[in-house]
This record gives structure tokens, sequence and C-alpha cells, in this order.
């Protein structure tokens, strides 16, 4: 299932960093002036955190934004920050924002697909594509797709996909990915969708390589943001993200807990940093590559399992997902 290669780099090696690395600490002293980068997700949570060091390494940075009010508050103290329009639920939108970026005449150095939602009601777009499925893979694979030609362009880009380790959870079912034969539940909805994500830099990689586009997959931690938004406080308290206060707010007890800013860090580790050079197709977390595990280890510990990494099931949900939005990704 897997080549020699690919065995060989999907494990740990000596970064010098760890889980309690901030963003900042992840550049490695990288000066980004003249980088351009999109980050989806960009003026919330971690996803700010991440646009914030980029812009002080000195990159342009291009936000995708939703909700434009919001956006231009969230930002307005980062210098420079470009907002621009984008619902990923809505394909035209996504051709839109490409495309006006394509017009710009610029490489695309760095994109990283951050944007989310979590556990929401069951709802569609307006394929009948699952809301989860459809924001947070089909949205970015249909965003990646459009803006390939400014990927290319820049010789030596960077695609980073956040996931989850609630990906580890399920499978995809290739057969009713949208759960239209099946009951819908919601957290194996987002699971789902995470692997996904992790799948998408699997076979993005393998293909995009030639061209100098490398792809990584990053498991962050577990971070109180507003991506969980959708959430009771009782699903909090069983989580344990709900203090004796009553407020929404993590025990920063392990590893796995994190601040934004250092749950931002292994995103930036894998955008930026030299460390990663002439590397791709990996999942990464706490500022390294992560080691594979045995799929009855503990899902929520550290590690990724084989199938998450699996090349051959990234393959089919690659032409599954050029199936589902109607769209050939030409490389």
């Amino acid at each position: 299932m897997f080549n020699d290669n690919q065995r060989t780099m999907q494990k740990p090696i000596p970064t010098n960093f760890g889980p309690r690395t901030t963003a900042t600490e992840a550049l490695g002293g990288q000066d980004l002036t003249g980088k351009v980068a999109i980050v989806t997700g960009g003026y919330s949570g971690l996803g700010l955190e991440v646009t914030r060091v980029l812009v002080k390494a000195g990159a342009k940075v291009i936000v995708p934004v939703r909700t434009p009010e919001k956006a231009r508050i969230a930002v307005e103290s980062i210098p420079g920050v470009e907002l621009v329009s984008l619902d990923l639920m809505v394909p035209e939108s996504i051709d839109v924002f490409a495309q006006r970026f394509l017009d710009s005449n610029r490489p695309l150095d760095i994109l990283i697909n951050a944007a989310a939602i979590m556990a929401t009601p069951l709802t569609r777009d307006s394929r009948g594509n699952e809301s989860q499925f459809a924001t947070n893979h089909l949205g970015h694979f249909r965003l990646t797709a459009r803006l390939w030609p400014a990927l290319k362009k820049a010789e030596q880009a960077r695609i980073v996909s956040v996931t989850s380790r609630i990906g580890k959870l399920h499978q995809i079912d290739l057969e009713d990915p949208n759960f239209e034969k099946t009951d819908y539940e919601k957290w194996m909805a987002y699971a789902r969708s995470k692997l996904a994500s992790s799948l998408f830099s699997v076979e993005m990689d393998k293909r995009g390589k030639a061209h100098g586009v490398r792809a990584f997959t990053v498991h962050p931690g577990t971070i109180i943001t507003d991506l969980a938004r959708s959430l009771s406080d009782d699903e909090l308290r069983v989580m344990g993200a709900l203090n004796e206060k009553g407020e929404r707010a993590l025990p920063y007890f392990n590893d796995e807990f994190k601040t934004i800013e250092e749950g931002a860090a292994t995103i930036v580790w894998c955008a930026v940093n030299r460390q990663l050079d002439g590397m791709g197709g990996l999942y990464c977390e706490n500022n390294d590559i992560a080691e594979v595990v045995a799929e009855d280890s503990n899902p929520f510990e550290a590690g990724v399992y084989q199938r998450t990494i699996d090349p051959v099931l990234a393959e089919k949900l690659w032409e599954l997902s050029e199936k589902l939005i109607d769209l050939q990704f030409a490389i």
C-alpha cells in the first residue's frame, strides 16, 4: 500500500520544536518579504494568528471573508491584509475569488486551507453536498484547483490543510459521502471531512511535486476558538472545555491542549519552515512530522493511522471530489 519513500518520510525529524512552540518561533527566522499567501479562515482563531505571523514576517496575505465586517474588525491591527469575499459553500463565489487573484498575475507561494465548520446540523450546498464535507473539503478542493496556475507559477509553493485527530475515528464512505442513504451524525460528518483534508494533501502532493508544489496536513491540537460556536455548553463540559466558572476554556495539562499561538505553530511550520524543503504529502503535529501508529491505539493521542494517509484511498477521494463538484483538477 505504501512505497518505501512514503514510509521513510512519514516519521519525526529533529526539529528542535515541540507542542509549546509558538507560531512566531515556528517561522524559523524566515523573511517572507515578497511572498504571497492566502489563508482561508484567516480572520478568526488559528487562522487569524497565522495571518498575523505571516504579515509580521513580511508576507502579503489575502484573507477570504464570508462576513466582511467581522473580518475588518479582526484584522484592523494587522497592516496590509487584503480582504476578499468568498463563501466555500458556493462554487460561483470560489470561482470569482480565484479568478480575481489570477487576474492580479501574482504567484501564490502559500495556500493555507484553515476555514472550517464543526458539528453543525444537517444542511446541504446547492449541489446537495453535506455542509461540513462541502466546506471543509470540497470547497477547498475547488479553491485549490482554481488557484492552481498561481501555485505552479510560484515554483516552490506549499499548500497546508488543517485537519483534526477526530478524523482517525471514522472512514469516508465513498458510496455515500453526503449521508443520502445513511442517518446523519454531526460528529461523524466532521470526522469524515477532516479525514478528507488529510487524504487531499497526500494526492495533492503526488500530483503537484513535479511542479514544485508540496502539500501538508496539520493537526493543530485542541484549542477553543469560534469553531466551537455550534456546540452547547453541555457538549463542551463533556469535552472538559468548560471551567468551573462556566467559561469556554481548556485545561492546559498536556501536549494536546494549546493556546492559539501554540495551535497555529504547526500550520506556520508547514507553510514556511525550511526544515521541510524537498518534502511533502505528510501529516504533521506538534511542529514535527507525525509518527505512524497502530490503528488500535488511542485515536486522541499523538500519531497518524496509515489509513489516514492511504494513497489508494486518497486517489479515489480525489476522483470522487472531481465528480461531486463537476470540475476536473487539471495539473
